[in-house]
């Protein structure tokens, strides 16, 4: 098994999920979205998912300093929340993780109750 952390170095709930994964000796891909910005394709897939509502952190000190608050939430159409998140990845609730193979699976935020799951089926599943 194999995952994908996009996040970013400050991000506690980031740093969890680098620990997880390394505890188990699971390969771990870490993205800086400081560094890299995550593509356009990834990030919609994490929008299909889970819209647009769950992915955006409305608590999160960049979404308050952007004075997004002030829009009453709204924030815009999907387009353009799609362009600021790309621009803004600190507008998005941390880390983003993708395991790789098969079934590919997804999840955003301190998820560990499905990490342990994946993990526990990769286990399980023969080679």
């Amino acid at each position: 098994m194999e995952v994908q952390i996009f996040g970013v170095k400050k991000s506690a709930d980031t740093r969890k999920a680098q620990r997880f994964f390394s505890e188990r000796r699971i390969r771990a891909h870490f993205v800086d979205l400081n560094e890299k910005a995550m593509s356009e394709g990834e990030l919609t897939r994490f929008i299909q998912k889970f819209g647009i509502e769950r992915l955006v952190d409305r608590e999160s000190k960049r979404y308050e300093e952007l004075g997004l608050r002030t829009l009453g939430g709204s924030g815009g159409s999907e387009a353009r929340w799609i362009e600021r998140l790309l621009i803004e990845p600190l507008l998005m609730r941390l880390p983003l993780v993708r395991r790789l193979g098969q079934p590919p699976a997804l999840t955003i935020g301190d998820d560990e109750k499905t990490w342990k799951g994946w993990v526990s089926s990769a286990i399980n599943t023969p080679s």
